[in-house]
């Protein structure tokens, strides 16, 4: 979603006091992709959630940010449902890790997956349904005849996971053990199916 949007929206319900969460899962791939700063999205929020595990690596954890007020209402509702960590550090550092040295080498991310998407476009019965602009391909098999339960199932006989997007859509992502060389392979691999 654009900036431009996410700014009209959140003056709309500005106007009418209604609070603005942003579920930012895959918040910095779309800063990246945009050459934004995640605080272009985030200053019209009245909330937001990071998740430190998918595009950022860390093996867990998510950020939850807001209103002082807000974060307190969070701490205690986390809490009550059980979410209190002892040496919780052991898994805040892969987070800062994260935040830290993660961020930039998205652009990585996203040029492998336009490798990939650009290949697959050249497979005959394979489309690319999306605009390739993060690290997620939508590729459409309804050309070759396969669900995609059993083009997924092809490709891991071949040492390729994949996830199901629909009856007839596989959703490839790439992530930061994806190399030049695998995408290729994928791509080898995807032309034999």
């Amino acid at each position: 979603m654009p900036v431009s949007n996410m700014e009209a929206v959140y003056k709309v319900a500005k106007e009418n006091q209604v609070p603005v969460h942003l579920d930012g899962a895959r918040l910095f791939n779309a800063a990246v992709a945009e050459r934004k700063l995640v605080k272009d999205y985030t200053q019209y929020t009245s909330t937001v959630q990071i998740c430190l595990s998918k595009g950022l690596g860390a093996p867990v954890g998510s950020i939850i940010a807001g209103s002082e007020s807000f974060i307190e209402k969070a701490r205690k509702w986390r809490k009550r449902l059980g979410g209190g960590l002892r040496q919780a550090g052991v898994l805040a550092a892969p987070g800062i890790i994260a935040l830290t040295d993660m961020v930039e080498r998205l652009e990585d991310d996203h040029i492998h997956a336009k490798r990939l998407a650009n290949g697959i476009r050249n497979i005959e019965g394979l489309s690319v349904i999306n605009k390739v602009d993060t690290n997620i391909i939508l590729v459409d098999t309804s050309e070759k005849g396969l669900s995609s339960k059993v083009y997924i199932e092809r490709l891991k006989e071949k040492g390729v996971r994949a996830v199901s997007f629909g009856p007839t859509t596989v959703r490839l992502t790439t992530h930061h053990q994806v190399t030049k060389e695998q995408i290729d392979k994928v791509l080898f691999v995807m032309q034999g199916i």
